[in-house]
This record gives C-alpha cells, structure tokens and sequence, in this order.
C-alpha cells in the first residue's frame, strides 16, 4: 500500500479560509475571526487549529499525524506576512493561543498570550517598542504567570503573592506604578515560582512554547469547570474545541493604547446605546479579571476618537452583519484598532424578547427568525416574581430550585397552620422534611414551599410547578423539626412565625424579608397589562412573538387542572382545554371520611352508600370545571393511585392504637381502619392495586365517577353551555381491561346523556411499556391515548422517582450517564422510543386516533419539539407553563435544520 494512498486531513486553517457557518470545524472564535477577516475588518493575522484535532487528540492521548507539519506550515505563512520570526531576539513576533468551542463557555477554557517571549526576545521586544522597556518585562511576566497557570498548572495564587509583595515594597496598589526594574525582578521571582512547581526552568524555545500552549488548550475541554458548565449549559461533551493562534496585538504600550469589550445593544435589557467598557494601557485579561476599574466605553470618545469612530462604525456593521446583538473584543495599539474577538452576545431572557422585537423592527431578521431567538426557558424566567437584590443578602442555605419564582413569608411546618395564617392575610413559606397529599391545602395556602428532602420530581416539586408556586425542595442542611416547629441551619435557630425567603430559581434560602419584584409578563398573560397601550418593551415583544407561536404551530396546548380556579387560570393563559384532570385530587380533605367509608365497608350495601355520597361531590367538581372550559376538551382521569393513600400511614395508625389499647380507650373504628390499612399494603403500591385494576376490583368505583362526569356533562349542556368531556383509564397494560371498564361506561353514559346531545369520548393513558407495545390492539377499543410519561419513564427506566432523584442522580449526571434528568426532559433514545412506536402503531390501526401527553414532560422545551415530530396532536402541562408550551411549539414548527438557539 502506498504510503499516500488517501488526501491528508487538513487540521489547521489560515484566517482567510474560514467563515462564521464552520463552527464546527473552527469553533465559535475562529469562525468568527474568519468571517471578519473576510468582511475586511482589521483582524491581525492567524490561523485556527479545527475540533477534529482536539478530537483526535482527546482520544489517542497524542497529536494527531499531520498537525505539527501543518502548524509548522501555518506558522511559517503567518511569519512572513507579519515580517518577523517567532521569538525572534532582535524582532520578535508573539502570538496569543486561544480556546474557541463552537458554543461560548465564557471563561471556561484556557488563553495564553505573549507566546515567543524568552530572556533574549525580552530585549528585542523592547526595541520594537521604541526601548519600552516597562512593556516589554510586563509582557513577560504576563507570559510566564499564564504559562504558569495554565501549562504547568502552577498555583495562581503564588504569582498573584509576588506580584502583591513587589507592590507593597514600592508603597502602591496599582500596576502601573511598577517600572520597568519592579518588572525585572518580578519575571525573576516568577522564573522561581515556576521552577519549584516544575522541577525545569521556564521553556526558553519559542517553538515548545507554542506546543504546550496548544495542548494545554486541548486538554482544557476536559477541565473540571468546563464540565460543569457544559452540563449547565447542555452543551455536548463530544464537540472538543478549536485552537486559534493569533498575531499578538499590545494595548498595554502606553496611554495610547489600551483594551475594552463592547455590546452592540444592551444585554441585561436589550435597549438600544453603547455599551462596554474600556482599560487604557492593558491587556484583555485585565478587564476580565477586574484587576484594575474600567471606564465606560463611551470616554474612548475623549481618549481616542478617531478608534472609538471607527469602532462605532464596525459595531454597526457587525450587527447588521450577524442580524442580532454582537459581543466584540477588540484591542488599540499605539493608536491603531484591531479587532479580536466577535460572538452573537449572550444576553438576559428579558433582552432576548425585546432584541428579537427591534430586529423585526429594522427589518434584519423576520417573525420566524424572531420566534427562533428565544426559547420557552428564557419565557419561564419571565413569569415568576424575582429578588430585588439591591444590596447583599446572604444565603443560609441551598436546595434545589424546584419551581421557580421568589417568595417571603413566615414560617409554618403544618398545612393547618398555613391555611389558618393565610385567612388571616399572612404570606406563610410552608417548611417540611417532605411533603405528601395531605398537605395540598396548606401548599395552596402557602406562597412557597420549603423541604429539606426530596428533588425536582419529588411531591412538593411537581405540585408546586403545577399551582405556580415557588418551591425549594432538598435543602439538606436544614434540620426541620416539626414537633418543636424550628428549623437550624448552621448557628441559626428558624422558629414557626420568622420570615425567610426562598428562591426557587437558584435554591437558596434567606433570613428574613427580601424584597421581590412582580412579574410584569404574567401580569400580561392575566389580562390585566395591555399590550397594545402598554409602553413597556418586554411585554410588547412577548406578545409580538406570543401570537407568531400561536398562528405558527401545529401542537394544541392543554393544561392539567383539577379544580375551576385553575382551569380558569390556564385559560387565560392560552390553554385550549384540559388534558389531565385528576379525580384523585379531589378524594382529600373533608372528601377523605367519604373514602374511608368506602375502604371499610364490609357488604355491597355499605359499599353503594359510600359511592352515593361521593357521586353528589363528584359532579359538582366536573360541573365548576366544564363551565370553566365551555366548548374545550377536558379529560377526566378515573382515580389511579391506590386507596391505601387516602388512609394513614401503617406505622403511625399501629401506633396510635397500640397507645389506646394500652389507656383502655375504645379503638374498635381505629381497629377496623387498621386492619384495613394492613389488608390493602403494599411493598411498591406504584406497580400495585392501582389505576384500571382498582376499578376492576371495586365494583361501583368507576361507574360512580363515569356517572359524575356524564350527569355534570348534561347539566352545563342544559344551562346553555357546552361540555367536551374525555374519560381516560389509567394504567391499562392490556386491551381486554380498556375493553371491560369501557363496555360499563358506555351503559352509563347512553343512560345518562340521552338525547342531550353530549359526546363522551372514552381513551386510555399509555404509561405501561406494554401498552405501548401493544398499542395498535389496545387502539381498537380507545378514541385516543395520552402518554403518562412520568410513569412511562418510571417504568421504562426501571425506578422509582419517589427514590432514585437523591439516591444517585446527582452521580449519574456527574459520570454524564444522563445529560439531564429523564423526569425533567424525556428520554428520546428509550422512552421516546416506545412513545414513537404506540402513535404509530395506534394509529394505524386507528387513523383518527387522538394523541397527547399529560406527563411533566408537556412542558418541557425539548421534550416539546419532540412530541411535536412524533406528530402528537396536544401537550398538556401546568397553567404556569402553558405559555412555554405554546412558545416551543410555535418554535418546533419553525425550526429548520441546522439552526440552534444557544
């Protein structure tokens, strides 16, 4: 075989070969350095080392065959367009080594600059700079610290002490104080720093120099806080960065030089202006790192105008360029603008709404392209109140922010004190180890919830998501005793009726009152701002961008509510009917006696009385619902959980009667409830007597709520308005159940409606995997299915989420097992999967089957744009993200490929 049998991969590319739709290739930095140089902008010149080398070099531990002689090559181009030799002793060129991923991890990797300087060039550099020996030793012992730091891994902190030590022996606090002999003896203590750590002295080859950097580079993607912050950021872990190598440009030359950043529009607010900051008389990592005060970008005016003009006018150009806000670097040298570094701005949820409305406005992009800027994400951060931090309020602790928002008030650790402080006009952050159903009332009650255990899926997250109530849930360093009703966190002592303020946002927990902000986007989606008169920008663009969703997409949006105010509430929201209306909701409070009754009676007589009584209580529930959602869909889901959770836990009850017998009290009810309890426990009631299986082992039980829900139906019918209803059975694993409830409810329901004119629509929830493996038999006998995925995950992963979110999550997303929890967005590849085979498969045998999902997942972003190319008909989620729904799936009908909105 010939030793060249194939064309060589190129790894490394000049300036002038690229442009900013290679990204993958040359990283978000060099894509963009390209496309500059090609719009004739005054880059200085380079070259960018591609992914596919940082790749193959992550991989095999080594370069790849090839880069050192394109490197080699490059570097010798770049040579002879600038006039100099890398470290050159008489005329040196220095050259920078930069990161660049194809998405911006701001800080995150690792930049070397001033490479090709040694003991010798030092001098040259000098002379290059008109004997600007005070530059020339700065710029060496920037080299040597980031070298240092970065290469060798050397602690910072020991150069950050010499550099300290140096300023206090001359009396001053600022760098340029330091003269050109301060800089010589720091290189020297910089040169023993680093010899200590090393073991070698510090590289004096130009050459070695600039391998090490390179590698460094590489080896930076894999860094501990890139990670992170890619996991932060669900930014793929396979994508590697690139590695640009540019000709070093000076702005710490003197006072006419200088360095600065600039946004071409403002990102905290999306206004309109100039915005950056400049440092005369410095390098780029001084402005980063804070090191010295910059100045606002609009002083380069005073200081330089002809730069500050001519950075005006590439600003402009820039933006209408790239069509959106523009992040810019850029250093003067001795006078002369050179640009380093441009990006599309990373910018404030608020910022991206009201930047998309101005594009529009200019005409730079269209509604679709606006529609694509933002994300349901960025809509959520919207919706819920904020902190008003205006001066420093320190965090005592720090869950999981849960169900965002920001919420004061005092503390209560019982539903019944909640609820009773509440009616007093008390805001009240309701405290618990962990919540169950028994503390709805107090969770409604309550502006915020507070547990020291559980995750993003446990009891108090999902309700509180649901009711728009902010959560913090498993916030373990606090120690919550409700007997004595306190809570401690480190020295601090909580006591009921002390004020603390969670953030369900970032976790973290305050003492005392912090002052929050209303959210004026909800206020919109209420009715009670109007856009059209409204003079605020942000909710002007959101229901520019709002009503673009709504006409674009595909996707219906629905909600899951269970009582009247909060179909109410979705519906202002936008929803077009309830896609999950649980009937379980409705058996708590003084509903819970009702069911006791039931579980205890001991022949079919009692057992009819107790249905009787709940039947009244069951219509009234549907009739409030249906009028709410007059003329939309609501689907009813019949009772799923087991019964034994309308009764008190097992433990607690044998204890109580255990103490009773032993007062010789009469415990003959509680003895009776306990023998129930017992009789009906189970060691995993989730894969138990639950769902279509209790109706079939309680008779009455479903025909009492199929009765409740068509007498309501003909009730709102005969008052003139109009009632859709949906009855769902749950946890159907096999067509002949489905088949056995429906045959019994359409008895009742041809007895009920008559001639009323109602239709009832009879489906399933498909949240067993063999349901959906069997779903175009289980089709014959639904008019539609909606997929439960929190249990179809459940199920399909194989545990429990009541469990598992502490348990090992947190190591599972640290190995990169999961990119995200499954619970929170849906597993495309495994449970996806089995969705994507059930609507296929059910509609084929049904063509007009009707298809949604009533899970968590209905709004989540991703998940969304998923069920969407599944070709599901509806998501359903809470009424706080019906909005987002509606926004991504605007969005999931407009994406194209190759498009992405990070």
């Amino acid at each position: 075989m010939a030793a060249h049998d194939s064309v060589e991969r190129k790894y490394v590319y000049d300036f002038a070969e690229g442009n900013k739709d290679l990204k993958d290739l040359l990283g978000g930095k060099g894509a963009n350095l390209a496309e500059m140089t090609n719009l004739g902008l005054p880059v200085p010149p380079g070259f960018t080392i591609t992914t596919e080398a940082c790749k193959a070099y992550l991989t095999t531990g080594r370069e790849p065959d090839g880069l050192a002689a394109q490197i080699e090559a490059h570097l010798e181009s770049l040579e002879r367009e600038m006039g100099r030799r890398l470290g050159d002793p008489d005329d040196p060129l220095l050259v920078s080594v930069r990161s660049g991923a194809k998405f911006s991890m701001p800080g995150m990797m690792e930049t070397v600059l001033n490479v090709g300087l040694n003991d010798r060039s030092v001098v040259g550099l000098s002379a290059q700079a008109g004997r600007n020996d005070r530059f020339a030793w700065d710029s060496y012992r920037r080299l040597i610290q980031m070298f240092g730091k970065t290469v060798c891994e050397v602690p910072g902190e020991e150069f950050e002490h010499a550099l300290d030590e140096i300023k206090r022996a001359k009396g001053t606090h600022d760098d340029l104080d330091l003269d050109a002999d301060d800089l010589r003896g720091l290189v020297g203590a910089y040169k023993k720093i680093f010899a200590k750590h090393t073991g070698r002295e510090f590289p004096q080859e130009p050459r070695e120099q600039l391998d090490l950097a390179i590698r460094a580079v590489f080896d930076s993607w894999n860094a501990e806080r890139a990670v992170l912050y890619r996991r932060q950021e669900r930014i793929p872990a396979d994508l590697g960065t690139a590695v640009n190598v540019v000709a070093m440009v000076f702005g710490n030359l003197g006072p006419d030089s200088g360095t600065g950043v600039a946004f071409t529009r403002d990102p905290g607010s999306g206004a309109q202006g100039i915005y950056g900051d400049y440092l005369a008389n410095a390098q780029g990592e001084d402005v980063v790192a804070g090191i010295r005060n910059t100045v606002p970008l609009q002083e380069l005016e005073q200081l330089d105008k002809t730069s500050y003009d001519q950075l005006l006018g590439i600003m402009a150009r820039l933006e209408e360029h790239y069509k959106d806000l523009c992040d810019i670097e850029f250093t003067i040298e001795r006078g002369k603008l050179w640009m380093l570094q441009t990006r599309v701005g990373k910018r404030t949820a608020a910022a991206a709404f009201v930047i998309a409305g101005q594009l529009v406005d200019e005409g730079l992009i269209d509604l679709d392209e606006a529609l694509h800027r933002v994300n349901g994400a960025q809509l959520a951060q919207l919706m819920f109140p904020r902190f008003q931090l205006d001066h420093e309020f320190e965090a005592v602790a720090k869950g999981i922010g849960a169900s965002p928002g920001a919420a004061s008030g005092k503390v209560v650790f019982t539903s019944a004190r909640a609820v009773e402080l509440a009616a007093e006009g008390e805001a009240v952050i309701l405290v618990r180890r962990e919540t169950n159903p028994d503390d709805l009332n107090g969770m409604i009650a309550a502006r915020g919830i507070l547990t020291s255990r559980g995750g993003k899926t446990s009891h108090a997250a999902v309700v509180a998501r649901g009711m728009g109530k902010t959560c913090v849930s498993g916030a373990d360093e606090l120690d919550v005793n409700v007997p004595a009703k306190r809570f401690t966190v480190g020295d601090h002592v909580v006591n009921e009726g002390d004020v603390v303020s969670i953030d369900g946002t970032t976790g973290k927990v305050y003492l005392g009152e912090v002052p929050v902000m209303p959210s004026e986007v909800v206020q919109y989606f209420e009715g009670e701002l109007d856009p059209e008169t409204t003079d605020d920008a942000l909710v002007r663009a959101v229901h520019r961008i709002m009503t673009h969703a709504d006409a674009a997409r595909r996707l219906r949006v629905r909600t899951n509510a269970d009582t009247g105010a909060d179909a109410a509430r979705a519906r202002r929201f936008g929803a077009e009917g309830i896609g999950l209306c649980r009937t379980e909701h409705m058996f708590l409070g003084d509903r819970r006696e009702l069911v006791e009754r039931l579980i205890l009676a001991s022949g079919e007589r009692e057992r009819e009385d107790a249905l009787a009584a709940l039947l009244p209580l069951q219509r009234a529930d549907f009739i409030e619902i249906f009028r709410e959602m007059d003329g939309l869909p609501v689907t009813v889901r019949l009772i799923d959980p087991p019964l034994h959770e309308f009764l008190p836990p097992l433990e607690q009850l044998a204890v109580n009667v255990a103490v009773a017998q032993e007062r010789g009290e009469d415990v003959a009810k509680e003895e009776a409830l306990l023998a129930a309890v017992r009789r009906m426990h189970e060691e995993n009631p989730m894969l138990g007597l639950r769902g279509v299986r209790l109706g079939l082992v309680i008779p009455g039980l479903f025909a009492m709520q199929v009765r409740a829900i068509a007498e309501a139906a003909v009730a709102v019918v005969r008052d003139g308005g109009t009632a859709c209803p949906e009855i769902m059975v749950p946890l159907v694993g096999a067509v002949q159940e489905l088949e056995t409830v429906r045959a019994e409810a359409e008895r009742i329901i041809a007895e009920v409606v008559g001639d009323s004119g109602v239709e009832v629509l009879i489906g399933t929830m498909i949240e067993v995997p063999r349901a959906a493996l069997t779903a175009g038999q289980i089709a014959e006998a639904a008019e539609f299915f909606s997929f439960g995925t929190n249990d179809l995950t459940q199920m399909g992963w194989g545990f429990s989420r009541d469990d598992v979110e502490g348990a090992f999550f947190w190591r599972y997303l640290e190995l990169g097992i999961f990119g995200i929890s499954p619970f929170e967005s849906i597993d495309t590849d495994g449970v996806g999967r089995l969705i994507r085979i059930a609507a296929e498969e059910g509609r084929a045998a049904r063509p007009g089957l009707k298809l949604g999902v009533c899970g968590e997942h209905g709004g989540d972003p991703d998940s969304v744009h998923f069920f969407h190319s599944v070709g599901l008909d509806y998501v359903s989620c809470s009424p706080f993200r019906v909005p987002v729904a509606r926004l991504e799936a605007g969005r999931a009908a407009i994406t194209t490929t190759g498009s992405d909105s990070r």
